[in-house]
């Protein structure tokens, strides 16, 4: 079939238009396609996006390999020997407080797996403490080594406090208290004026690092302190024992000789004087407050048996009757051991302290 077209009247075959038809149809359809060249940036989208899951999966893996090689040193570990001394139980509060040295002079033999708590008994001369001490070293597991930093060397700076500290709580610093084997508790006397006050900071940080307890002890009559201060100065100078000085007597006879003198006390400034050891000591209180501590008072002592077994218990220790050899020197009232009693009465009649006056 011819049809005509145009002026010029050419003649076109249907077979030409139908391939001109497929022609543009087939353009078409190349046009249609060519949106599927924007698939490089789907891919510039997702391949980073793959890497990251893939990072981030091998870590995981990796982690796991991690843990698991840890549970394996674990499980080694722990079928290992066990220490001899694994085993004994103690709450979570005692953790930190148990401690198994190894002295390097002798070998604790059967007492090796005996635990030791370290303590300190702190206090101020003439405050009871000498007698304390004498009565916990009355327990055959309580080994307390003394006024060890009586001697300004040991105390002279902290790294030298530090070496005897070890040396004690390791039970090398031997004296004649010293328990050996079977100690279960191991400490010192330690004044607040002998290298304590100076060093605070390091002492605390020591204690608490090392799982160290103290056990403060004063006296609540500090007017009765302030007797026993200046008699034992007097008898350091004048030696009425024979020649010979002593800051504690074992025999009622000793005692008397030495509760023969009477002080005479400075009125003036009795009561700032009092003032000043009562904040000395409550300062220490608030400098030592991190450290497990108890607070024990001389008179309390003498008058209820209960404070030895609270103190024993706080240590640790089998409960025990404790006793010392010591003599008390200053048994009679205040009245008549003061030679200017009349001025230190009026001098604290009426204030605070009044009540030291008629503790007798």
């Amino acid at each position: 079939m011819l049809i005509r077209k145009g002026a010029g009247k050419r003649l076109i075959s249907v077979s030409t238009l139908v391939s001109i038809h497929i022609l543009k149809a087939s353009t078409l359809g190349s046009l249609v396609m060519k949106p599927q060249k924007k698939l490089p940036i789907v891919l510039k989208i997702f391949v980073p996006f793959f890497l990251l899951i893939s990072g981030v999966l091998m870590f995981l893996v990796c982690f796991e390999q991690i843990r698991i090689d840890k549970k394996l040193r674990l499980l080694s570990i722990s079928s290992a020997p066990r220490s001899p001394c694994q085993g004994y139980q103690f709450s979570k509060s005692e953790t930190g407080f148990v401690h198994y040295p190894q002295p390097s002079n002798y070998k604790r033999e059967e007492c090796a797996c005996t635990p030791v708590r370290y303590f300190a008994i702190i206090s101020m001369q003439r405050s009871g403490s000498g007698w304390f001490e004498a009565l916990l070293n009355s327990h055959e597991n309580i080994s307390s080594n003394g006024e060890i930093f009586q001697i300004f060397e040991r105390r002279s700076n902290i790294s030298a406090i530090k070496r005897i500290l070890d040396r004690v709580y390791n039970l090398d610093f031997y004296t004649s208290a010293a328990k050996n084997e079977c100690t279960a508790a191991v400490g010192l006397k330690w004044m607040l004026n002998q290298g304590l006050v100076d060093n605070y900071d390091d002492i605390v940080e020591y204690f608490v690092r090392r799982g160290i307890s103290a056990i403060f002890i004063f006296r609540r009559n500090l007017l009765r302190r302030i007797v026993s201060q200046i008699a034992n100065d007097f008898d350091r100078n004048f030696k009425q024992l024979n020649g010979t000085h002593k800051s504690h007597v074992h025999t009622i006879q000793e005692a008397e000789v030495l509760a023969r003198f009477k002080p005479t006390i400075n009125a003036t400034n009795l009561v700032s004087k009092l003032d000043w050891t009562n904040e000395y000591i409550a300062a220490a209180l608030q400098k030592m407050k991190r450290v497990p501590h108890l607070v024990v008072y001389y008179e309390d002592v003498i008058k209820n048996s209960s404070v030895l077994l609270d103190v024993q218990h706080f240590l640790g220790v089998p409960q025990k009757v404790l006793f010392s050899k010591q003599i008390k020197i200053h048994r009679k009232p205040l009245r008549d051991q003061i030679e200017n009693w009349d001025e230190v009465y009026h001098a604290l009649n009426g204030t605070r302290y009044e009540n030291f006056l008629y503790d007798d």
